[in-house]
């Protein structure tokens, strides 16, 4: 009776599980999840990743991949049954134009869905993903927010196009243009008049080949790769659809969320590190790894590692993101291996930590935080298209020339506002001819708006690069529809160590925040009172600025103005009116920034806890935010000077770096303010290194530690797929290559010289005793010896070897040189 009992009441309790998980699944709320794929191993590992964190994060209602396939590719496809599957018509070759172009099988699948699915007659809300994410939580449209005629979508800033002439060439609604992609949520009825249009829209646009330049399409290959991308996006203004854009839910790994942020949906579309591991997505373009039983992706580094590697909490819930995502793809392959029919790994540690309760809390489903579910609420009563987010919007800018001088600092830049959690987007400010511009290779470094040179004035001749930073700003403001609220002013050789934010800083409108240039004395004298009309408001300061939008766009056109007329004012060079040591009027665009600002009365909110110089000894318990190695800067016998590598192409020549500096554990630990200070130094050093040697890795750059060929092409590397950032898609790489312009240059030339020049003094020593050896016989016969035919065939025998061996060095150095090609 007892067992009877029990049994009823397990019974009720999955009747009640079970209609409680289908409560949410009832008209209007039915849910229905799509992801698009291709016949490749490629696509098969993400569809494992993805159907396991799909299940893991519990979202709700059914999936269903859109598999686009040729009727060829179909005979020898193994993956039909890796998830629930709708056959779609491969378009990858266009079947009426021949333009081999794979990415428009998203639009052209949904449309197909659509059209052939019982489900789409059944659904209300759909979710639109992509193959290489990995889900966190359930995504559920109305607790986002979705409305009819309002989705919601992730932020994709680059696209540039929905504030230029391609917006207004290809839509009649260039200005309900949104900048959206990634994740989509959405009602049904939307996306049935939405679908057709964002196909028709993506043709369109990838016949526009007029249009495809970097500085219209932000792709910065100009392949038209992203039309896709612009297809929805005009397609959705065709429709009338406006966004409300979260930029809260989607991360990439090796990205840093934001403070009291919990993102649901992890994008792996860009290489990312955790130490000394690491993982990119197009290392693996070939791999079947779904189908090679007991392999797993390389384990990365466990918890209780990270812990001890990142002091910075913020930071360390980043190495946490990273983990989790490979974590989640090799528990996903481990359990796709057993449905295979593959006999049970072996037990280790790592297989061990994926079975552990410690991983299983650890991604446990992540839920929408109830602060941003009031958000979504508060959300109604303001203009429905304004971009859901607890903070304004931040965009952050620097300004850079045509040299590889630039370039590596570029990169350094970069790489450190990836992981410095700093929101928003991004862009360099490119000032150059367009003589420069035709030899130029670093146009891929950072999302980039190109800006004529000021270098050499048009109107007085005179030569002085720095005017191109306020000259920059007036140009990107008038050429760019900003939609930030706030601007984050940095220059090149800065290192981000954590986010600048208004509301940390207390920035307002009316009120910039600004770090000190103590040196800047024209404030105080004679100077201030010649060029503006407001010297006691003139503020000494420089270097990091966060300024609202409003206050910029009055502001930019007086920055300019004014370093025009400090640079003019040649009377006023000297050090003791400019604090310019070099009497030069070089800093004119300082005083011209703070002249400016004081003809707007704009008084600064002075920081000393933002920048700091490597070098200087920083106060106790700041926790700076940026590095500005502008000056050269020592740890012992080891020393940085930016100055030194003006010349130095850091970023073409494969695996170049500064030297290393000193290890931390060799410093002295007896002045606690000499400490700090050296351990600033080496951290600016090595993250600067850090920076390139990612990038040296992401230009597929041949194994150091291997033999290099000196006519190894390193300009034929797999394009990094760029989703947010992502400016090209990858999903064909082999069909679409992207040429790059750098350097050919051997990593270690030195080593291959050295071993041929060690072949050539054997083979040269070989014959001058084969040389002795003839003539010892020769005597040997001479002196009538019978054996001399034996001694003969010896020496020859000898020579053979010696050649043959040649022979097969060469042979090895040739398939040495071809496995660094590979790479």
């Amino acid at each position: 009776m007892a067992n009877f009992l029990a049994f009823l009441m397990l019974v009720s309790f999955w009747v009640s599980f079970i209609s409680g998980q289908n409560a949410g699944l009832e008209a209007p709320y039915r849910i229905h999840t799509l992801f698009s794929v291709e016949c490749q191993n490629y696509f098969d590992w993400q569809t494992v990743g993805f159907m396991h964190s799909f299940k893991k994060a519990q979202q709700p209602g059914p999936v269903t991949r859109l598999l686009s396939c040729t009727e060829e590719e179909k005979k020898n496809y193994k993956g039909m049954d890796l998830a629930p599957t709708l056959e779609v018509p491969s378009m990858s070759r266009h079947p009426k134009t021949g333009d081999w172009y794979p990415a428009i099988n998203k639009p052209a699948g949904i449309v197909h869905w659509l059209k052939h699915s019982k489900d789409a007659q059944s659904t209300d809300w759909v979710v639109i993903l992509d193959a290489d994410m990995i889900l966190r939580g359930p995504i559920i449209p109305w607790e986002l927010g979705a409305e009819k005629g309002h989705p919601v979508a992730a932020y994709y800033g680059y696209l540039i196009g929905c504030d230029n002439i391609l917006a207004k060439m290809h839509t009649k609604h260039p200005e309900l243009c949104d900048k959206v992609g990634g994740l989509l949520a959405m009602h049904i009825d939307d996306l049935r008049v939405l679908a057709p249009l964002w196909l028709s829209k993506t043709e369109e646009v990838r016949e526009d080949r007029a249009h495809w330049g970097t500085n219209i399409t932000g792709d910065i290959y100009g392949t038209g790769w992203i039309s896709e991308m612009y297809g929805y996006s005009f397609g959705a203004a065709e429709a009338g659809l406006r966004h409300k854009i979260n930029d809260n839910l989607m991360i990439y790994p090796g990205y840093t969320p934001q403070p009291g942020v919990e993102p649901i949906l992890l994008h792996y579309g860009l290489p990312f590190s955790v130490g000394n591991w690491s993982f990119s997505k197009l290392e693996h373009h070939e791999d079947g790894i779904v189908y090679e039983c007991g392999r797993l992706f390389p384990e990365p580094p466990y918890p209780r590692e990270i812990k001890l590697m990142e002091p910075d909490p913020n930071k360390r819930r980043a190495l946490f993101l990273n983990i989790e995502c490979i974590n989640t793809m090799n528990e996903g392959l481990l359990l796709q291996h057993a449905r295979n029919g593959c006999p049970k790994p072996k037990w280790s540690k790592y297989l061990s930590f994926l079975k552990s309760k410690t991983f299983a809390k650890l991604t446990q489903p992540k839920l929408l935080a109830p602060p941003r579910m009031q958000t979504e609420v508060a959300k109604e009563v303001k203009e429905i298209n304004e971009p859901i987010k607890p903070y304004p919007k931040i965009h952050t800018l620097f300004s850079t020339e045509c040299t590889t001088y630039f370039d590596w600092q570029t990169v350094g830049l970069m790489h450190s506002f990836h992981l410095s959690g700093q929101p928003g987007n991004i862009t360099r400010l490119l000032s150059c001819t367009d003589e420069d511009l035709k030899q130029y290779k670093g146009h891929d470094l950072a999302p980039t708006h190109y800006v004529p040179s000021m270098s050499r004035h048009p109107l007085t001749g005179d030569w002085y690069p720095a005017i191109n930073k306020p000259a920059a700003v007036v140009h990107w403001l008038n050429h760019v529809n900003v939609d930030a609220e706030y601007i984050v002013i940095l220059d090149a050789d800065m290192i981000l160590r954590g986010p600048i934010t208004p509301w940390e800083f207390k920035a307002a409108r009316g009120r910039p925040v600004s770090t000190p240039y103590e040196y800047l004395i024209g404030c105080d004298n004679e100077l201030a009172k010649l060029h503006t009309r407001h010297p006691e408001a003139c503020d000494k300061v420089g270097g990091v600025i966060i300024m609202h939008i409003d206050d910029l766009r009055e502001f930019a056109l007086l920055w300019l103005l004014k370093t025009e007329e400090v640079r003019a004012d040649k009377a006023h060079y000297a050090t003791n009116i400019t604090g310019d040591i070099y009497e030069s009027g070089w800093i004119s665009e300082m005083y011209g920034y703070s002249f400016g600002a004081a003809e707007l009365k704009l008084r600064h909110l002075i920081s000393n806890e933002i920048l700091i110089y490597p070098g200087y000894v920083p106060e106790p318990d700041v926790k700076y935010r940026v590095f500005h190695y502008g000056l050269e800067f020592k740890v012992g016998n080891w020393s940085f000077d930016k100055a030194k590598w003006r010349e130095v192409d850091m970023v073409n020549k494969c695996w170049a770096t500064f030297p290393d500096p000193p290890d931390p554990s060799t410093l002295e630990q007896t002045d606690e303010n000499e400490l700090q200070r050296d351990l600033l130094s080496i951290e600016c050093a090595r993250t600067l290194n850090e920076a390139l040697r990612l990038h040296h890795k992401r230009r597929n750059c041949p194994d150091p530690t291997a033999l290099s060929n000196p006519a190894l092409d390193t300009t034929k590397d797999i394009a990094n797929s760029r989703k947010v950032g992502r400016f090209s898609k990858t999903d064909d790489i082999e069909s679409n290559p992207v040429p790059r312009n750098h350097s050919q240059e051997s990593s270690k030339p030195k080593v291959r010289d050295g071993l041929f020049s060690t072949l050539r003094f054997w083979i040269i020593l070989l014959w001058v005793f084969s040389g002795l050896g003839f003539i010892l016989v020769m005597l040997a016969m001479c002196s009538g010896y019978t054996s001399k035919g034996s001694s003969k065939g010896k020496s020859n025998k000898s020579r053979r070897r010696s050649y043959t061996g040649f022979l097969k060095t060469n042979a090895r150095d040739r398939q040495g040189r071809k496995s660094d090609a590979s790479l």
